[in-house]
């Protein structure tokens, strides 16, 4: 067996209610500064204030920034590091979803360390250390609260990554309750989402995919494939908000240590560029790269995929042969898009055929991604996949 490193989020709280009882679990005492880093939406829906309640409660003192956006930009990350440093805060609470978690991360990094956000960029880079981190994801899909990985869009389209088990936050507390009102949309997106962080991770190439990350994917696809349907059309089913949220979590804890690749990379320039959420842009291209990969046989792709079927579809024919099986999963999956109402096309999000040259172009940037994926992906053929999703 080869070596491995497998890192985590230290504690983790899962309970129905617990963000509103948050004060108690992380053990706040009055002299307690804390910055909450959340969006307008959390806020405007009042999400949050139960657990604002409980920290005031406790006696901590309490500073919101609340303007993080869907990809979030450097831009709004300064303004919350700014915030941070002028408000002297120890500890910093990332509640929403994936964006607010990931700024909230690199909030608590620079504004405990000074150091310079330029020399942090890309794996193993940043230094520390950082101030007091807790995240409370509102969401199932992005599993941040238990990945080392920050994403931020520069200069307007460009997507970059801090990745560093110093961003790893000391608690992440998951409350199921919070998803109870996710639309139905938003509720595909993520979920789909989580499972490309599962499929990813199983077959990633990275030197570091190793056992623990593989039972995480495995167990993270049971329980978003058999529960998927129920959290869209039926999104107060408390079960399945569990599941779902628990689901995500796994799938984060196997991608954290077996990393994702070409679907990630593609997905970037739609999110970067376009402004599709970051689920969507995903589940838009994950069938036909998956496709891509399959058809290499000496890549191994096609036998991990086929595995993968009757763990994330209770109910498929998983007697044919290893091509057979992986390619009925790979088409459940595009289904399983349209079925839930997601955009299947590019051309659906107002992507022109002509923009598909630059998008090819920028998914070349995403080197620490693409490095993964079971098939070598140059510029040509990331063209010809996005080509397929057009």
């Amino acid at each position: 067996m080869t070596s491995f490193a497998f890192h985590t989020t230290p504690r983790i709280v899962f309970a129905a209610g617990a963000s509103a009882d948050v004060a108690s679990h992380l053990r706040i005492q009055p002299k307690d500064r804390l910055l909450i880093v959340t969006d307008a939406t959390i806020l405007a829906l009042g999400l949050a204030q139960p657990a604002i309640a409980s920290l005031q409660a406790a006696g901590a003192d309490i500073t919101v920034f609340g303007e993080v956006e869907a990809d979030p930009s450097l831009r709004t990350l300064l303004s919350a590091v700014e915030m941070a440093r002028e408000n002297d805060v120890n500890h910093v609470l990332g509640f929403g979803g994936g964006s607010s978690l990931d700024v909230a991360k690199l909030v608590a990094l620079l504004a405990g360390s000074n150091e310079n956000l330029d020399e942090a960029w890309g794996v193993g880079n940043a230094k520390g250390p950082r101030l007091k981190l807790t995240l409370i994801p509102t969401t199932a899909g992005t599993g941040s609260e238990v990945t080392p990985v920050s994403i931020i869009t520069v200069g307007g389209h460009e997507k970059r990554g801090v990745s560093s088990p110093l961003i790893l936050p000391d608690v992440a507390l998951l409350d199921p309750d919070l998803t109870l009102g996710l639309p139905p949309h938003v509720t595909a997106a993520t979920g789909i989402d989580a499972m490309v962080h599962a499929i990813e991770a199983y077959a990633s190439k990275n030197p570091n995919n190793n056992p623990l990350s593989r039972a995480l994917a495995v167990e993270a696809l049971r329980l978003l494939g058999s529960n998927i349907e129920t959290a869209v059309f039926n999104g107060h089913d408390k079960a399945a908000r569990s599941a779902m949220l628990l689901g995500s979590m796994l799938a984060g804890q196997a991608f954290a240590n077996s990393p994702v690749a070409a679907v990630h990379a593609l997905a970037y320039p739609i999110g970067g560029t376009f402004h599709i959420p970051h689920g969507l842009s995903n589940a838009l291209v994950l069938p036909h790269v998956l496709r891509y990969n399959a058809a290499d046989s000496a890549n191994g792709a096609a036998a991990l995929y086929a595995t993968l079927a009757a763990h994330t579809f209770a109910d498929m024919d998983v007697t044919g042969g290893t091509q057979l099986i992986c390619n009925s999963f790979i088409d459940r999956l595009a289904g399983l898009s349209a079925q839930l109402g997601l955009q299947t096309r590019l051309r659906d999000v107002g992507i022109g055929e002509s923009d598909l040259a630059m998008m090819a172009t920028d998914a070349m940037k995403q080197g620490r991604l693409l490095v993964n994926n079971p098939r070598e992906v140059t510029e040509a053929d990331a063209l010809a996949i996005y080509g397929m999703a057009w």
